[in-house]
């Protein structure tokens, strides 16, 4: 009789096991999926998305509906701000430091110890870490920092890095998006840009023809139509089938090669823009943009159809100003991201401010607006915070603050804080608005450019004039002495690169006192 009630009492609790598992694998994970969208020189006009109070001629040239779906399930940012080129920003959301902190100013070179300045009259390059973000130590002219990325993993979740990743030079550590915390990398390498988008071009990957820019990875679709946007996002989809199924929490790091240079053609969309009016490279341009707005929709989807969407973050960015050199860009050079001045390589607001968006299933509120002002070294402890992984450990200091308060309440407002950007380099080979030699320092409205090459500055109320067509500097000149007291202490505490002087031989900080 005993035996016989144990057998059943052990049974049942078999059976109420086996119940619990199966209860336990159809709850929500505990921590929720993370997927940074990160586009590549895209413009704050670069979709029919509003970013500002009015809808624009260049709203209505672009076609962004899955960007439009996005604003519409999650929060806008209106004051999202990157640094003016590509390395300095995905190096500041890696290691959550400001550019001028890290000291990677400028885009890495695919080489290793060829930094990138173009030569100039007046200075000599700044000593500045060309080799990039580094998660070992030891290596020549590299940030040593570690990657949020290998956080994430620590803490349980499945790590992909898809696209671009231009962390670093090849030969360095940082180049390998493996040991950048990774355990899934996809076409991530040191370069910059594709050698081509095309897959009847292999990607660049032609007999003979190949270059450090040959994108890795897509020998499935050599041969074929298939646009680079669509082939990384294909590979994406595949790659989130494995955490999805085994029901971890993962990050995806989806980094778009588009929608940088060069300005190649995605055939899907190319005619209607053609037959809209647009020249040939402007309408290029925009099957770029709609190709990867098409990616958005098709993860978004993907989610959706894997009952994965209710629990899964989604953070929409890009990491530089849309290009506005002409060319390839059609149409008078700097004008391209209007009402912004200049664009891409500027600490103008062309240069710096981005299209962002974050969809936070019960976090955040659909269809809100954001205007507080947050910057893309932010991304490092939001992340963080969002996964739940507290009291973690870095070799660096952090400069980035958390916007988790900002997604839980649009209306937070923070207009003490200050905005640092540094450019301590020479971009191209002749000056523009904001490009080359140039700092910048936003605080609430006000906004403070800084021209190392003759000391000059210029002072702009962003509220007023989200032109910065009016410099307010002799007109306001205590609120000129403040900002510009706060840039020379925060960029001396951060011993931000600068350029040198070819006359003196010493940075321009030591020789000018500034």
């Amino acid at each position: 009789m005993k035996s016989s009630l144990l057998k059943s009492a052990i049974g049942a609790l078999l059976v109420f096991g086996q119940i619990s598992i199966a209860k336990a694998q159809k709850q929500p994970q505990s921590r929720p999926n993370i997927i940074v969208f990160l586009v590549d020189d895209m413009g704050w006009q670069d979709t029919s998305l509003p970013f500002w109070t009015e809808a624009t001629a260049l709203n209505k040239r672009y076609h962004t509906p899955n960007m439009e779906r996005l604003a519409r399930e999650g929060m806008k940012f209106t004051n999202a701000y990157a640094a003016p080129v590509c390395t300095p920003s995905r190096t500041s959301m890696l290691s959550g430091m400001n550019a001028a902190h890290h000291g990677i100013t400028n885009w890495t070179s695919p080489q290793r110890n060829e930094p990138t300045d173009a030569k100039d009259d007046q200075f000599l390059p700044a000593e500045w870490n060309y080799n990039g973000l580094s998660p070992q130590p030891g290596i020549a002219h590299t940030l040593y920092a570690t990657p949020f990325p290998e956080l994430l993993k620590a803490a349980g979740y499945y790590t992909i890095h898809v696209g671009k990743a231009h962390w670093a030079s090849a030969g360095t550590p940082g180049a390998n998006p493996y040991n950048m915390g990774f355990m899934v990398n996809i076409s991530g390498h040191a370069a910059g840009h594709p050698q081509s988008y095309l897959g009847t071009e292999n990607y660049g990957n032609m007999p003979g023809k190949a270059t450090p820019q040959a994108v890795p990875d897509l020998e499935e679709y050599f041969g074929t139509e298939t646009f680079l946007t669509e082939a990384l996002t294909k590979e994406a989809l595949k790659a989130l089938d494995e955490p999805i199924r085994n029901k971890q929490s993962f990050y995806l790091n989806m980094a778009h090669y588009a929608v940088h240079a060069p300005l190649m053609a995605d055939k899907r969309f190319y005619q209607k823009y053609l037959d809209a009016g647009l020249d040939m490279q402007e309408a290029k341009y925009a099957t770029m943009i709609e190709g990867m707005d098409k990616s958005l929709g098709d993860i978004m989807d993907y989610l959706k159809a894997q009952h994965a969407d209710g629990n899964t973050i989604i953070i929409f960015m890009s990491d530089n100003g849309g290009l506005s050199l002409a060319p390839p860009r059609d149409g008078p050079a700097h004008t391209q991201n209007a009402p912004l001045k200049a664009g891409k390589g500027s600490v103008n607001e062309g240069g710096i401010r981005e299209p962002m968006m974050v969809k936070w299933p019960g976090i955040t509120k659909p269809a809100s607006i954001a205007n507080q002002y947050v910057i893309i070294e932010d991304f490092f402890p939001t992340i963080l915070e969002m996964a739940g992984v507290k009291n973690y450990r870095t070799i660096q200091k952090i400069d980035g603050k958390s916007f988790v308060p900002v997604l839980k309440n649009a209306a937070y407002t923070d207009n003490q804080r200050s905005l640092f950007w540094h450019y301590p380099n020479k971009w191209i080979p002749e000056d523009g608005p904001g490009i080359n030699y140039c700092s910048a320092i936003r605080q609430g409205d006000w906004k403070l450019i800084y021209h190392m090459r003759d000391s000059s500055m210029q002072l702009y109320n962003l509220k007023n004039d989200i032109s910065e067509t009016e410099d307010l500097s002799g007109k306001d000149p205590a609120k000129t002495t403040q900002l510009l007291k706060q840039l020379r202490d925060q960029l001396k505490n951060w011993n931000a690169p600068m350029p040198v002087d070819k006359k003196t031989g010493k940075p321009i900080g030591i020789a000018n006192g500034f």
